[in-house]
């Protein structure tokens, strides 16, 4: 039995595919194009795994994914490609569009046409799930939480190129009968993710004695998620879920974006003691366009259908977090040269 990974080479994707290689149960075949978010440096500790190809490819490239399809005869689609970091969608938004749009597209067309030629148990047996973020559904005010029926309001073009895919997945579900689940999870932290990304910004910023930079005042709250916990119900979604339904992912960790710096600036004070506080580090920079003040989901759906729930708290997942960054400056060093300074005076750059 095969399993595919879109965006394996990528933050959540890698932990996704390390999860599911560490299992010894079935191939999982990584499809990625090696963006500057992407890297196989990401899939190291899996190297050699005789359960694990990875194909350089395009999820853009129609011919290419169907011939994978045909090769390859999965069971399941765990669809995480994206462009997803929003500053650049700010500044460049045609790859969004092409990736997150036309490339989800094309996933569900080859998913269709491979799904409809299967009979028996491999046709009933087969799920392609939709792996998207909270982001589509706006900002929440000071209370309330998302849920699977909230109503769709993207601020920023890379949440419109998401909320955008989304609705193809549930029509190709609605619409042809393709196996299709959708998930909308909150901000994932952990081992591996870019260093264009806040937290590994505050942790190499705040190692290296430069400023730390913080949007606005810092007040923006995220519902935090770790992202092995984000692997758990991705896997869970794919063999227990029901078909046609989406299910919301979060951490239950609400903290404001100053909140967490401060966190990581004490962490790495008790472990890196200097002179002075890291805290000091911290600047004010001029907001992000259209920044949201607040993401966060009420997960009982999952947590209740399925028996998913955290098994990091956050004050554990960022010890985790910073300790892993500590022990893996080479892998900052060898994936940085992708993390670029943008408009809005942030620079992620690590090394």
């Amino acid at each position: 039995m095969t399993i595919f990974v879109t965006g394996g080479a990528g933050f959540i994707g890698s932990a996704l595919v390390r999860d599911l290689v560490s299992q010894e149960k079935e191939r999982v075949v990584t499809i990625d194009k090696l963006t500057y978010a992407g890297s196989l440096e990401n899939l190291t500790e899996i190297s050699g795994s005789n359960n694990h190809v990875f194909e350089k490819t395009d999820i853009c490239d129609s011919p290419a994914i169907a011939a994978l399809f045909q090769k390859y005869q999965p069971r399941a689609v765990y669809h995480l490609a994206a462009e997803s970091h929003v500053d650049r969608s700010i500044d460049g938004p045609a790859d969004f569009i092409q990736t997150n749009l036309v490339g989800t597209f094309v996933m569900l067309q080859s998913a269709l046409e491979y799904w409809r030629a299967l009979t028996g148990p491999e046709k009933e047996a087969f799920r392609f799930l939709h792996v998207s973020t909270d982001e589509v559904y706006g900002e929440l005010g000071p209370e309330g939480l998302f849920s699977e029926a909230s109503p769709y309001e993207p601020s920023s073009p890379y949440s419109s190129s998401k909320a955008g895919s989304d609705h193809l997945a549930r029509a190709w579900q609605r619409t042809y009968g393709l196996p299709v689940l959708v998930t909308n999870c909150s901000n994932n932290y952990g081992p591996y993710q870019f260093p264009e990304k806040l937290l590994p910004v505050v942790i190499l910023n705040a190692l290296e004695g430069r400023e730390i930079p913080v949007y606005g005042t810092g007040e923006n709250i995220r519902d935090w998620l770790y992202v092995h916990d984000h692997s758990s119900a991705l896997q869970l979604v794919v063999e227990k879920g029901s078909v046609g339904e989406t299910y919301m992912v979060g951490g239950r960790a609400e903290q404001t974006n100053i909140t967490m710096v401060r966190k990581i600036c004490q962490i790495l004070d008790q472990k890196i003691p200097t002179d002075t506080p890291r805290e000091n580090l911290i600047k004010f920079v001029t907001d992000r366009p259209g920044h949201d003040a607040r993401y966060a989901v009420d997960c009982s759906k999952i947590e209740r259908e399925l028996g998913w729930s955290q098994s990091v708290s956050l004050d554990e997942g960022l010890e985790k977090t910073v300790s892993w960054y500590l022990d893996n400056l080479d892998w900052v060093r060898s994936v940085g040269g992708g993390v670029e300074k943008d408009r809005r005076g942030l620079e992620g750059k690590s090394a």
